[in-house]
């Protein structure tokens, strides 16, 4: 499928969407934002898709936003930097977060801004060894956003969130997997193979099923135990009355491997 600053490849159940405008570190500007947001309306209406892999072209995963694309200069009047928030990023925050399906992203180079933030709303995430993490805002007089402020201090707690947020420090893939931001770090040379592993696994999985595991437990840190307890029984009774449920049941008793269908 065409895109100018993506490419975007469906095949055995997995979507790649690939951030590409590596000259630019595949930072985004409107026209990339348009893109995605494209792509990802083609993903949701793909009965065949069940499973979201998402990474970057060259030797960067994204930088964030395109700083040459608002060029403020001197005695300009100052931006509304909400507009762009409220428009692009947000959206794409919550569909990520909201997708009825697995989404994997594979961080091969540096993740930087709201880069960063796009992969931390990723459901799983592995990380090139070369790979960074930084949360650049406060290079600039700014503070995270797209999700950097609700994402890290639930990832990493409270101290490690505030010193990544004010110092800007880079982040090494190693440490933010022990630190629990990221689900692996991978060699380099490996990181594709294992990311397309991995997403072709979860394809053919009960997607279902894990749609409704995401939706669970992203809703968990601001639910009382109360609250959380009365949704999970609310979504299992959704996935009770699932093909995969009854499926895998009926694999378990034939003692044969289950062919689920995301349904």
């Amino acid at each position: 499928m065409s895109y100018d600053n993506i490419e975007l490849d469906i095949a055995g159940g997995v979507a790649t969407l690939t951030l590409n405008r590596p000259k630019n570190l595949n930072s985004f500007n409107a026209a990339m934002h348009e893109d995605v947001r494209d792509a990802l309306d083609r993903i949701e209406a793909d009965s065949t898709v069940r499973c979201l892999l998402l990474t970057g072209a060259g030797r960067g995963f994204c930088a964030g936003q395109d700083l040459s694309d608002r060029n403020v200069l001197p005695g300009d009047e100052p931006p509304d930097l909400s507009i762009a928030i409220e428009r692009y990023y947000n959206p794409l925050i919550r569909r990520l977060r909201g997708l009825e399906m697995p989404v994997v992203c594979a961080v091969n180079g540096v993740a930087a801004g709201a880069g960063a933030n796009i992969a931390l709303a990723c459901d799983l995430v592995l990380a090139a060894r070369s790979a960074v993490f930084i949360q650049a805002f406060c290079k600039i007089g700014l503070l995270p956003d797209s999700g950097g402020t609700w994402h890290l201090p639930r990832l990493v707690g409270h101290a490690r969130a505030m010193g990544l947020a004010m110092l800007g420090d880079k982040l090494g893939a190693e440490q933010a997997e022990q630190w629990g931001m990221i689900w692996r770090c991978v060699d380099d040379d490996d990181l594709m193979e294992e990311a397309r592993a991995l997403a072709g696994h979860l394809a053919t999985q009960p997607t279902r099923g894990l749609a409704l595991t995401k939706r669970a437990i992203n809703a968990a840190a601001d639910n009382s135990l109360d609250g959380q307890l009365d949704l999970e029984r609310d979504l299992q009774r959704e996935a009770g009355r699932t093909y995969d449920y009854r499926e895998g049941v009926a694999a378990f008793m034939e003692k044969r491997t289950p062919s689920f269908k995301g349904e």
